[in-house]
């Protein structure tokens, strides 16, 4: 892409009211008179989870436990896994079930009717499968790495460096290409910093003991991977302390991930001229060279300092050093590919440290992810068939098309935005492509070289393929028909380079979009995800970029300021947040995320009351059901994204997740809603009610 985010009031659900707009009832309504006969209960609404809710909760002082609290006491984490959410997890399941079925026949050469790429998506996937051939793939590494990593001076090591990175693996830094912020219309090549094997710089500059364990257990882990490489025990522990000492020097040059957040901390158009006198050491036309782009002249250099402190590393460390380096990190990126002794190594590591996962991924699913990753856009071809009509893409498009109408009504109403602003967000929200389901064009995999015999090799041409694909981009116009995600994908995006927002088939699908749900609930769980992308486009880092795409400042001052308040107020509030033991909600960080959930739900909810307005049979069918359609939408949203998370991995997240976590997700949005205190007749001072003076509002 280009990868992404709670005592007054006593509820009693049957007492709710089931019409619009009168809200529901905040007590238990008086006893009927003794001659009438109590109404028939009402029907749950298909699309929403009875048995998820904890009715004994009241949604005014914990929303998500009112709306998830059962399933989370009830659902069991698989054992393979970091984390179990109602929503994106497990449709990612349903997903790959259907993708290992399309896998297999394929192997088997039963590939279904029209799959493109049929014997390339088998022999990928057999190859993954072939656990035995596994074993004959060490030799083939450790003859490889003898010749990559003998390197004595600087040219050499430019040289090895720019053909790992031709294979994406990327030692020290990453290239690639990028659009042009400036003009969106160009693509440039793109250096950026790089080079870590831990999730994030931080974890090797903080002094806490738990960052301190996990520096200790991460040095651990590239011992035992050297001695199975077959370095005895003491070798191996002095390569692993040669590999921390180079990897901390480049997370000291690193930008933190808030300092990334900023589009102009990350843009410098230096070009190859600027980059050779910012790192004079390295030898940049050596590297270009073995890396693919001989050529390339136009670039964007996303933290000079960095490169300025990488190349005073190479000139003072040992070239003793950029050997254990260098094979670590090939080593790492290929642990897939390697004997099971490997990856066991791999699991042992991560799942003590960063995933809490108790059980390795099944074999059959890491090969179904593998070939996505490989060739994905012929894998979805056959998934869309079977998974996709037409009505799901009409239906979504509908919607979206609603909640982008939502958004310009509901510029008129912000007293904060200037008219000369107001104006020129008009115009972006209008020029918004929306890309729903798959792609216009196909992608082309005639290039691609797939060994049925050997994985590895397999794996490292599919690596060479994308980036080569990545890199011939550079110095010709932007193709904007291209997506960044695969159809099956669970997820959706919205790129400020493009200014569209994407919805891959993978996330249409219950519990986000269910054809037999109201449309409460619908625009609940799928609606606002596409308020939450819409609003990316506005949010603290999206409204710096124009309608076309362009990083541009379109915001007069006094507008700027006004905004600038708005999204200080969320910070602020996130930042209060508990995301787990002593771990705090980094604001700075899930500001842009929290900003869109924010106005994705509150533009959600008013495209519902339109559509509603305007299509009555709509509107009678979602009265006919036990909450009114506001309380529905609400549930819709809060039950898509029920979720449990091991300790590791929720910790992890704390870290490096630019979201909040789901119970935030939930419960911080709609402290600040009305609409969603209206709809439970939430009474001030309810947990769920923010005061006025403290409510967050931005768009």
């Amino acid at each position: 892409m280009k990868k992404a985010l709670l005592a007054a009031c006593c509820l009693v659900v049957s007492a709710c009211k089931t019409t619009e707009p009168a809200p529901a009832q905040p007590q238990t309504p008086p006893t009927p008179p003794a001659q009438q006969q109590p109404a028939e209960p009402k029907p749950l609404p298909s699309g929403l989870d009875g048995a998820a809710l904890n009715e004994q909760a009241n949604p005014c002082e914990d929303f998500y436990e009112f709306a998830c609290g059962n399933w989370v006491k009830n659902a069991e984490i698989p054992a393979d896994r970091p984390r179990w959410s109602r929503g994106f997890d497990t449709i990612a399941a349903r997903n790959e079930e259907i993708l290992r079925d399309i896998l297999v026949a394929a192997s088997e050469g039963k590939a279904p009717e029209g799959t493109p790429y049929a014997q390339k998506l088998g022999d990928y996937y057999g190859a993954c499968m072939d656990e035995a051939q596994l074993d004959a793939a060490l030799p083939v590494l450790k003859t490889e790495l003898a010749k990559l990593t003998a390197v004595k001076n600087p040219k050499e090591l430019a040289q090895v460096v720019g053909t790992l990175h031709a294979r994406s693996v990327f030692p020290f830094f990453r290239f690639g290409s990028s659009t042009d912020a400036k003009d969106a219309s160009q693509m440039i090549g793109e250096v950026d910093q790089g080079g870590l094997g831990l999730p994030d710089r931080d974890y090797y500059l903080k002094d806490d003991d738990k960052s301190k364990a996990l520096r200790a257990a991460y040095s651990e882990h590239m011992k035992n991977v050297f001695v199975l490489l077959g370095d005895k025990p003491e070798q191996a522990a002095a390569n692993a302390a040669s590999v921390m000492e180079l990897e901390t020097a480049l997370a000291k040059a690193s930008q933190t991930r808030v300092e990334r957040r900023e589009p102009k901390n990350v843009y410098h158009r230096l070009e190859r001229a600027g980059l050779k006198t910012t790192a004079p050491g390295f030898p940049w036309d050596v590297y270009f060279t073995a890396a693919g782009a001989k050529d390339v002249q136009a670039l964007n250099i996303t933290h000079p300092p960095f490169f300025a402190d990488m190349d005073r590393l190479v000139k003072t460390a040992k070239p003793a050093a950029w050997k254990p380096y260098l094979t670590w990190h090939y080593v790492a990126s290929v642990i897939p590919t390697l004997p099971k002794s490997f990856q066991d190594e791999r699991f042992r590591f991560t799942s003590q440290n960063l995933t809490g996962a108790k059980e390795d991924v099944a074999r059959w699913k890491k090969c179904v992810r593998f070939t996505n990753g490989a060739l994905g856009e012929a894998l979805a071809q056959p998934f869309i068939t079977q998974t996709f009509g037409a009505e799901g893409k009409k239906t979504t498009l509908q919607m979206v098309e609603e909640i982008e109408k939502s958004f310009e009504r509901n510029l008129d109403t912000l007293a904060w935005m200037d008219k000369p602003t107001r104006e020129q967000a008009l115009v972006k929200v209008r020029k918004i492509m929306n890309k729903i389901g798959y792609p216009d064009r196909w992608r082309n995999y005639d290039a691609l070289k797939v060994e049925r015999g050997s994985f590895l090799t397999s794996y490292l041409n599919a690596a060479a393929f994308e980036q080569a694909r990545q890199l011939a981009k550079i110095g010709k116009p932007v193709d904007k028909i291209e997506w960044g995600m695969t159809p099956p994908t669970v997820n959706a995006y919205y790129n400020p380079s493009f200014n569209e927002i994407v919805f891959p088939a993978g996330i249409l699908q219950p519990p986000f979009f269910n054809r037999e749900a109201t449309a409460a609930v619908n625009f609940g769980a799928m609606g606002m995800v596409v308020g939450h992308e819409i609003t990316h486009g506005f949010d603290d880092e999206g409204r710096q970029y124009d309608e076309i795409g362009n990083l541009r400042d379109w915001w007069t001052p006094d507008s700027d300021k006004a905004f600038r308040e708005r999204v200080a107020c969320v910070k602020t509030q996130y930042d209060g947040f508990t995301a787990i033991d002593e771990l705090k909600v980094n604001g700075a960080l899930t500001l842009g995320e929290n900003v869109a959930d924010l106005g994705g739900l509150k533009l959600a909810h008013a495209a519902m009351e339109a559509w509603l307005a305007r299509d009555p049979e709509a509107a009678k069918q979602a009265n006919s059901y036990r909450f009114t359609p506001s309380q529905q939408f609400f549930l819709g949203y809060a039950q898509s994204w029920c979720s449990k998370y091991r300790e590791p991995f929720a910790r992890q997240m704390a870290v490096v997740d630019p979201h909040s976590p789901p119970y935030w997700r939930v419960n911080g949005p709609v402290v600040n809603l009305p609409a969603f205190q209206q709809a439970f007749q939430c009474k001030e001072g309810s947990k769920m009610v923010r005061p006025a003076a403290q409510r967050c509002e931005v768009w």
